[in-house]
């Protein structure tokens, strides 16, 4: 496996990493705080560098199955933290997460980590 693969393999499990940390405190909490917004955000910033990684290291076309998946699953994890930070700047203070961006946040999340989760088997099954 090349330099470049193993840095988006490490750079992805540390978006999983903040993704994580961010959508549980959403999760169980509610509610959108500086913490939640600083996890998202940043687990937004490595999935974009793990995705520009694993496509320059990659010998397969960008338009596979997986990274069709992938760049859909970035894409509805960075409108769940830009939804997230509008709703948090309306008050800039701890906010109440309405219940349909709560439930879109958990369904963003759930497709993340099946993409992330179809990237780790195709790796493992090569």
């Amino acid at each position: 496996m090349s330099s470049i693969l193993i840095a988006g393999v490490i750079i992805v499990n540390l978006a999983l990493i903040s993704y994580s940390i961010g959508i549980i405190t959403e999760q169980r909490k509610r509610e959108v705080n500086t913490f939640v917004l600083g996890f998202l955000t940043a687990g937004v910033v490595f999935d974009i560098a793990a995705t520009i990684c694993m496509v320059i290291g990659s010998s397969n076309s960008f338009a596979t199955v997986h990274g069709l998946i992938g760049y859909s699953a970035l894409a509805v994890m960075t409108l769940d933290t830009i939804l997230l930070w509008k709703t948090w700047l309306r008050k800039r203070s701890t906010t109440l997460v309405s219940r349909s961006l709560h439930m879109y946040s958990r369904y963003a999340y759930l497709w993340w980590v099946i993409a992330y989760i179809t990237g780790a088997l195709i790796v493992s099954l090569k």
